[in-house]
């Protein structure tokens, strides 16, 4: 038993180094610590009912972080990954302008407007995640032909 968990830690910290170096791998994990510095900034500050979106996020980032890590994604196939990763990111650009711009404008504290301007700066990387995984998908979709192989008729 020791020997084949032994033999599993390689294989996991090798999975996690070459996902890591990959662009989504490095996008997933600053997403990851961007929401954990923004949830340490509201925390520290006298707003905290703007916490639950960068801790939702940042346990999406890390959740499909994993799965894109061990391949889980080609194994369960009858959930299209690429459009469940876009609307995530997509959805978290939305929420972190929201928010962000709720407590830049309220400036109830400094902690709280570091918090805001940095989720300005998560709703820029979110928003690139989320066109990059759109563009991917669609430089991956090639069109049916409209045309029969005989030429027109």
């Amino acid at each position: 038993m020791a020997d084949s968990e032994r033999s599993a830690a390689p294989d996991c910290s090798a999975a996690c180094k070459a996902f890591s170096r990959t662009r989504k791998g490095i996008l997933l994990l600053v997403e990851t610590v961007l929401c954990l510095v923004i949830v340490i900034c509201y925390s520290a500050s006298r707003v905290m009912g703007y916490l639950s979106v960068p801790v939702v996020e940042m346990v999406l980032a890390a959740v499909f972080f994993a799965i894109f890590m061990f391949n889980v994604h080609h194994q369960l196939q009858f959930i299209n990954w690429p459009w469940t990763d876009f609307f995530r990111a997509l959805i978290a650009s939305v929420l972190f302008f929201i928010t962000s711009l709720i407590t830049i404008i309220k400036n109830v504290d400094a902690q709280s407007t570091v918090g805001g301007v940095l989720g300005l700066v998560a709703t820029i990387l979110f928003a690139y995640d989320a066109y990059s995984t759109f563009h991917t998908q669609r430089s991956r979709h090639t069109p049916a032909a409209t045309e029969s192989p005989d030429g027109p008729s």
